[in-house]
């Protein structure tokens, strides 16, 4: 069995983004091809870590190995979620291919850039305006919902491009001006002992622009604080814990970057009549003891709003199932729907009058109880246990 990522890195299964990339680079340090040339364990070590946080920081794959494991990535490995995983290229030393380059291209600088020269991300060139942070929605719907689908307006706490700077954080007629500290590439160098070190730089933060006359609506930002408000649908099949993804729609970007994501967590309430279980559906019919032992026909519920009969034969006890075809949920992005699984429950009947018991006395004089082969085979059962105890005195 495949070692659990949680474990390889270190971290619990609740652990935060950081607290991930904390180990990862701890581990990276210590396993990389580079410290320990020629070591195979180490080597294998570096890939296997790699792999874990390819996956752990990743929202999207970090969801569906917790719910699915190491099964999700078996075809594509961390990198692929139903593709091809993607390569380091030549490797640094030989020891970093395996896993996707988007788990380490963000990382390696902050371990290694201050140590072998730095890198200013894909192609050499200066960080890109920040991207929008992601949002998290959280929806109730009921199960009848769930079924049909939903559409459904939300508000969201949001931010929006400025309008009045477009986005770029500077005031109308003006514009970003290129960083003196760094010469518009977003690094600065400095010569300590042997190496020469090199850092995001401190006046622009990487972007290699400053803005000199910031706009007045955003303070610079190029975004404002807005509620948006969303049309959505819910597709019909949808389980409870279920998360979707809609990209683009979560904060703007600082400066111009692009938008994050919008995330919904949906969760299906409890229905009266229906327990689920994936497309399935269980619904427990409670019947007079006098239909179940006489036989008879009742009328069950369906999810869809319509109604069955059921023939109930004499003698049904509790327990009983019924499985009715395609009378079950819909199937999430697939035609067709589950089955229905009804229970009998026999019901003993209370608050008896006086001739309902007469009748029911006169019942067992005529060996009515006899007519229960299950109570009886018990009752014979625990005769028989009892006579193989031991006296206790």
């Amino acid at each position: 069995m495949a070692q659990d990522f949680y474990s390889m890195l270190g971290v619990a299964k609740d652990a935060d983004g950081p607290t991930i990339k904390s180990a990862y680079r701890k581990l990276a340090m210590k396993y990389h091809p580079d410290r320990n040339p020629g070591d195979a364990e180490a080597e294998a070590k570096f890939k296997e870590i790699g792999e874990a946080y390819e996956v752990l920081s990743n929202d999207q794959k970090r969801a569906a190995y917790d719910r699915f494991g190491h099964a999700t990535f078996k075809n594509g490995g961390a990198g692929g979620m139903g593709g091809n995983p993607g390569g380091m290229g030549g490797g640094f030393g030989g020891g970093a291919q395996g896993f996707g380059a988007g788990a380490f291209s963000d990382i390696f600088d902050d371990i290694f850039g201050e140590f072998m020269g730095g890198q200013r991300g894909a192609g050499g060139q200066r960080r890109s305006p920040g991207r929008g942070a992601d949002l998290k929605h959280e929806m109730t719907i009921s199960l009848r919902d769930a079924f049909e689908g939903k559409k459904q307006t939300i508000t969201v706490p949001s931010s929006e491009a400025c309008e009045v700077c477009e986005g770029s954080g500077a005031e109308p007629g003006s514009g970003p001006t290129t960083c003196v500290t760094c010469g518009g590439v977003g690094r600065v160098r400095a010569q300590q002992g042997f190496f020469t070190v090199e850092r995001t730089c401190p006046t622009c933060s990487g972007r290699g622009q400053v803005i000199t006359d910031p706009c007045k609506a955003c303070n610079g930002q190029g975004r404002v604080r807005k509620d948006r408000t969303l049309q959505i649908e819910i597709p019909a099949g949808v389980e409870d814990g279920t998360r979707i993804r809609l990209a683009g729609e979560g904060e703007a970007g600082v400066r111009g970057g692009p938008f994050g994501d919008l995330y919904l967590f949906v969760s299906v309430t409890d229905h009266e009549l229906f327990e689920r279980d994936g497309p399935e559906l269980y619904c427990m019919a409670h019947v007079p003891m006098t239909t179940a032992a006489l036989g008879g026909e009742i009328e069950a519920p369906v999810i869809d709003g319509g109604r069955v009969k059921l023939k109930i034969p004499p003698g049904s006890q509790s327990g009983k199932k019924f499985r009715l075809r395609g009378k079950g949920m819909t199937m999430l992005r697939r035609k067709g729907r589950g089955d229905m699984i009804v229970e009998l429950h026999v019901e003993t009947p209370v608050d008896l009058t006086p001739r309902q018991r007469e009748l029911l006395q006169e019942f067992c004089r005529e060996g009515g109880d006899d007519r229960c082969p299950e109570s009886k085979n018990f009752f014979e059962k625990a005769k028989d246990f009892w006579a193989t105890m031991k006296d206790p005195s």
